[in-house]
């Protein structure tokens, strides 16, 4: 994996949750909601290109 071990996975994530471990609810929901947004803006963006052809045609 990347040629990260477990002990240095272990060590990685032990950091994260010393800096961010009361925020990290909040931050994963944050994210969460920018991806939704993100994914719903994608399919937003199709639909109304293929709602401007049916127009023109």
């Amino acid at each position: 994996m990347l040629g990260i071990g477990h002990w240095e996975l272990l060590l990685i994530v032990l950091v994260i949750f010393i800096l961010f471990g009361h925020r990290l609810p909040s931050v994963m929901r944050s994210l969460g909601r920018g991806v939704v947004e993100f994914k719903e803006g994608m399919s937003g963006v199709n639909k109304d290109e293929e709602a401007g052809e049916k127009k023109d045609a």
